[in-house]
Formats: structure tokens, sequence, C-alpha cells
């Protein structure tokens, strides 16, 4: 039975932390499939399982573990390399490490693969979003400016 939302008083999307599979989870991290279920296997990163019973990661940790490797100046080859060319159109799909949010503003900040973005906007539009370290998210980059989106694909709901 669906509950009666009553306007602007309710979240538009669910405050559920996702479990990611080995395979989005490497995706999400900007690495191989084999380097993310060796750090799985090797306990870098704790693991789980998913609703279908397969081999997964807590979207919190995976959260925690990228703004980790961030910190510790984890880039692949890429990342040290000139830019030969640029878009101010870009979309970087990664999880969110970290909200800190006051009476007014909101501070998002998103890991994608190498990449860290940061975005301020309204707390209203925050918890809107229902964002928290752990959750799927899309910094869409323009300029100087980065909003903060949730996919709509059904690949990475919650479980």
């Amino acid at each position: 039975m669906r509950s009666v939302r009553t306007p602007r008083t309710s979240l538009r999307y669910s405050r559920s932390v996702p479990v990611f599979r080995i395979r989005e989870a490497a995706d999400l991290l900007g690495v191989s499939y084999d380097t993310m279920l060796r750090w799985a296997d090797s306990g870098r990163i704790d693991k789980t399982t998913d609703a279908a019973g397969r081999l997964a990661v807590d979207g919190a940790s995976l959260a925690e573990f990228a703004r980790e490797r961030a910190e510790a100046g984890a880039t692949g080859a890429v990342g040290n390399a000139p830019v030969a060319a640029q878009s101010i159109r870009n979309r970087f799909t990664g999880l969110v490490t970290r909200v800190v949010k006051d009476t007014v503003m909101a501070q998002v900040e998103i890991q994608a693969g190498p990449h860290r973005f940061v975005s301020l906007l309204s707390r209203e539009a925050a918890d809107e979003l229902g964002l928290e370290p752990g959750m799927l998210a899309v910094a869409a980059v323009k300029s100087t400016n980065v909003s903060v989106e949730i996919p709509a694909t059904r690949r990475y709901q919650a479980s």
C-alpha cells in the first residue's frame, strides 16, 4: 500500500543507502572488477551479499573506502597527465562520501573514480534528495557549478 505524501513535508527519494554489486562498486571507483574483488577478498573493504545472494559492498562502506583512497592520493596514471581537451558539460556518476548541513546550506562531496566533487546547495534541496554517504549520485558540472542528481536507473536501487 502506498503512503500519501503531503506537499513539501516528505522526501521525494528514499533515504536507503544501497548495496552495490562488486562490478558496480568497481565502476564507481574507476577500477577493474578483479581489483575490487581482490580488495573485498583480502578484507580491504567489507563485503556482503545483495538481495539475490550475489557478492556486494555496502554503499556507506564503499563511500568511506572511496574517501580514504582519495585522501591518500590514489589516482590512476591518467590523473597526472596534462589536459589536452576539455568540455564544460560533464556528468560524473559516483558515491556521496560526505554531507555537511547547517540551517540554510549543505555541502555535498561526491567521489567518482579518482575525481572528488564538492557541491554547495540549499539545505532544502539536500533534504529533498535525501543525500547521505553511500548513496549513488551524479555530479553534473558546468563551469564552476556542480549540481547533484539521483539517477533513475533501477540497477542502482536500494536492496
